[in-house]
């Protein structure tokens, strides 16, 4: 690891480490050996290797960003901290994980992300679905709606 202060020195020494996000990072405080300056980083679990299938057929690599994107949009100017939504993405990617497949269809994903919405907020469930469910008429989204409502 380069010293960020000194950008010469390639060894540091771990002063201390701490789990974060739910044991899905760890923090670790770095000093170096050449200047002593003492610094900050953080590792965290990727999912590496999982390659998720479109409903057109083609693969592409996983991409949480796109995960957060769409939720980021279903909650936007709801009541939810952005710590939760940091939880709520890390739920969603252990249940991606323990399906334990190298393809995923994007159709799995998108259930296991709706699912999991719908135990944070009901309005935020109900705006995912209407894109990820391409709801096209006014009495579908009736029906998506009165769905949430019964449960």
């Amino acid at each position: 690891m380069q010293c960020p202060f000194c950008k010469k020195a390639q060894n540091t020494k771990v002063v201390d480490s701490r789990v974060v996000k739910s044991g899905r990072a760890v923090r670790r405080r770095r000093e170096c050996l050449r200047c002593g300056e003492r610094f900050s980083t953080r590792e965290e679990i990727e999912i590496v290797r999982l390659r998720i299938i479109k409903r057109d057929g083609t693969r592409q690599e996983y991409n949480r960003i796109k995960i957060e994107s769409g939720l980021r949009n279903a909650l936007q100017k709801r009541p939810v901290s952005e710590e939760r939504l940091q939880k709520l993405l890390n739920t969603i990617e252990r249940s991606i994980q323990s399906l334990e497949k190298r393809e995923v269809k994007s159709k799995v994903i998108g259930r296991i992300v709706m699912d999991h919405l719908r135990d944070v907020d009901d309005v935020a469930f109900i705006r995912f679905a209407s894109v990820y469910k391409s709801i096209g008429s006014a009495n579908t989204f009736n029906k998506v709606i009165q769905d949430v409502l019964d449960e």
